[in-house]
């Protein structure tokens, strides 16, 4: 089994590209941590850099949902798909 690629402490708080970059890292962030053959260290780097990754994935969240906002003058409109 191929040992899990992990970031080094100088690149935890390097923030991602995309949103979907910051996806694709946390699963893969995940996948490693969860196969339990990661040393203790890079489990600590991991856990760091999923937490700094969620927190991104929020901001984008927010400032999307803040954009919406401002397009539909303050309502969240009920979603159809006609």
């Amino acid at each position: 089994m191929p040992k899990a690629k992990t970031k080094a402490v100088s690149d935890i708080s390097q923030p991602p590209e995309s949103y979907e970059l910051a996806l694709a890292e946390l699963e893969e962030l995940a996948v490693a941590m969860e196969s339990g053959q990661l040393p203790l260290t890079d489990m600590m780097n991991g856990y760091r850099r999923a937490s700094f990754l969620l927190e991104f994935c929020r901001q984008q969240l927010d400032t999307v949902e803040a954009q919406i906002r401002a397009l539909d003058e303050g309502q969240i409109k009920q979603w159809s798909q006609d």
